[in-house]
């Protein structure tokens, strides 16, 4: 059950926040029913791996317990038990085969190989082994006190909004709005919808449509393309791995204001970067964050010279790498952003500073798709033979049937992607702030969009969110 199909956001959750909203001022039947609510939303979709985060959260919270207090002998023990536990969970159910694949690879000459598992694997369950991890090492660190109840932590890690995809989020952010959930006001019904509208806009009139085009781009035999459905197929994913992961985070953010919660931001216009470091401290901003805080700076940041930060800037963005997917693919693709975020330390962005806005733009965006490709790719024979596709050689190539509406969805796509890079942007902001007309149009503008969109998820065939593979 995803926040788009019209069973979720037309039936079950309108009657489930009828209930919310009438328990508003009972602050212990709010937490218990937003509790069981989001374990029984995550049981829909994953009935097998519930019980395996209720153990392992048992397991979190008594080690929690003593993580605040003794010696430092007796407490690192304990926190290096409970990482291992969350990521033996993560290992099992995302990487095993690709582990035991990899194995039998080298040990072919030798007869040897083992059977591959092939466990189901369960959505959202990187998010929710990142933020258990993040809450013991903070306890361990003293940036949060354990949870004060048990329930506390269940709707830590299960509350629905956020359980799937994001945004990442610690403990100590969300503290005191679990152990006392606000009181939900006129104005968090209101901005949450229109987030949630913003989100549903996003993901099935600009997401999908695009996405169907890239869909048949990329599954199509690269050898068999010509430059300019190669680059059309690349433009679509580039929109569609946005609007669709941008989508998820809007909607989490709009359904937990409707519930009285603040999340953080996760995207915050990329593709107007003038850099590739800048594109990261815009693009799933909860993931960057997670990485800096809890593996570039234990490694050692930027404290231990030139050719170190280097190092832990690689081993950072190989870890996002492996952490997106079980695949050389995406080890190669945190390689790939580690690199070119090396030579912006090095003369890169220095470079692009001095090139102006337009082409520091246009070289970060054009960067970033190159690499969406070898996200996108399965293979690395699959990867090198789209790249020399995108090689305008005038070879011709299949025709795919491109849909009337995907073009201009294209320009629409790119258009909002793009006008924050532009100096227009702040005059329609300023605008857009002081004349409370054009508040009025937007909103009513969203509303119309949401009626459009359910519409749409109603007579189109369903898609998921493109992270719930990760």
């Amino acid at each position: 059950m995803l926040f788009h199909e019209p069973l979720f956001a037309l039936v079950l959750f309108p009657a489930f926040y009828a209930l919310y909203l009438a328990i508003n001022h009972r602050e212990r039947a709010k937490k218990w029913t937003l509790i069981l609510a989001s374990i029984a939303f995550y049981t829909w979709g994953e009935p097998l791996f519930v019980p395996v985060v209720l153990v392992s959260a048992a397991i979190d919270y008594a080690i929690s317990a003593r993580l605040a207090e003794g010696h430092e002998n007796a407490r690192r023990p304990l926190l290096t038990l409970g990482i291992l536990v969350n990521l033996g969970i993560l290992v099992f159910y995302k990487y095993a085969d690709f582990l035991i694949g990899n194995f039998n690879m080298l040990t072919a000459p030798f007869g040897t190989a083992f059977p591959l598992l092939h466990i189901a694997l369960p959505i959202g369950v990187s998010f929710v082994v990142f933020e258990k991890i993040t809450y013991l090492v903070d306890c361990y660190r003293g940036t949060t006190k354990p949870a004060r109840m048990f329930s506390d932590y269940c709707l830590f890690v299960f509350l629905f909004p956020k359980l799937l995809a994001g945004p990442i989020l610690k403990y100590h952010e969300m503290e005191t709005q679990i152990a006392d959930p606000a009181v939900v006001a006129w104005l968090d019904c209101k901005e949450g919808f229109l987030r949630f509208a913003r989100g549903m806009a996003k993901k099935l009139l600009i997401a999908d449509v695009v996405g169907n085009f890239a869909n048949a781009v990329f599954g199509t035999n690269a050898t068999n393309l010509d430059a300019g459905q190669a680059w059309l197929g690349l433009v679509c994913f580039t929109l569609q791995i946005y609007f669709d992961f941008a989508a998820y985070s809007d909607m989490a953010i709009g359904l937990a204001r409707m519930l009285g919660f603040r999340l953080k931001e996760n995207f915050m216009m990329p593709y107007a970067a003038h850099s590739l470091t800048e594109f990261w401290r815009r693009w799933h901003m909860s993931l960057t964050s997670w990485i800096r805080e809890y593996l570039y700076v234990p490694l050692g940041g930027n404290r231990e010279g030139e050719w170190r930060t280097y190092l832990n800037l690689w081993i950072c963005f190989l870890a996002s790498g492996i952490w997106h997917g079980a695949s050389w693919n995406f080890v190669l693709w945190g390689a790939y952003n580690g690199l070119f975020l090396t030579l912006d330390r090095m003369f890169l962005i220095r470079l692009l500073g001095r090139a102006g806005a337009f082409i520091s733009v246009a070289a970060t965006l054009l960067i970033v798709m190159i690499g969406w490709v070898i996200f996108r790719t399965t293979s690395i024979g699959e990867l090198t033979a789209y790249l020399a596709a995108l090689v305008p050689l005038g070879r011709p190539g299949i025709y795919l049937e491109m849909t009337p509406d995907v073009p201009l969805t294209m320009l629409i796509g790119s258009f909002l992607s793009l006008l924050p890079a532009t100096p227009v942007f702040t005059a329609l902001q300023s605008a857009y702030e002081k004349n409370m007309i054009l508040r009025r149009i937007a909103e009513y503008g969203l509303v119309a969009l949401f009626v459009i969109a359910s519409a749409r998820a109603i007579t189109v065939p369903f898609k998921p969110f493109i992270y719930f593979r990760f």
